[in-house]
């Protein structure tokens, strides 16, 4: 398993909308660093890809520190799990096609 440390900026600019008051990191930016992440981990050649699933469970705000675990499968299913602390804030599963 690979695991990958990402933190969000206080001052994150697609945190400024979503939403005054309350900010949270939206769900497109959670996925997009982490397939990023995966990317760039050890287990590279990802792309192209197929997202099967992805779940998000939790928000994540700007300042907060978000581990990414992921581990490919023997079948060559990357398996993913985002968490801020102890909360999972976004799960799923992507694969080749």
């Amino acid at each position: 398993m690979t695991v990958i440390d990402k933190v969000f900026q206080h001052d994150h600019p697609a945190s400024q909308g979503h939403f005054p008051g309350n900010p949270i990191i939206p769900g497109a930016v959670l996925l997009d660093e982490t397939l990023r992440a995966i990317e760039a981990g050890p287990d590279a050649g990802l792309a192209p890809f197929r997202i099967r699933s992805a779940k998000f469970l939790h928000p994540a705000r700007p300042g907060d520190r978000m581990l990414i675990r992921f581990s490919r499968t023997p079948e060559g299913e990357i398996r993913f799990v985002c968490s801020v602390g102890e909360t999972p804030v976004l799960t799923g599963q992507i694969r080749s096609p």
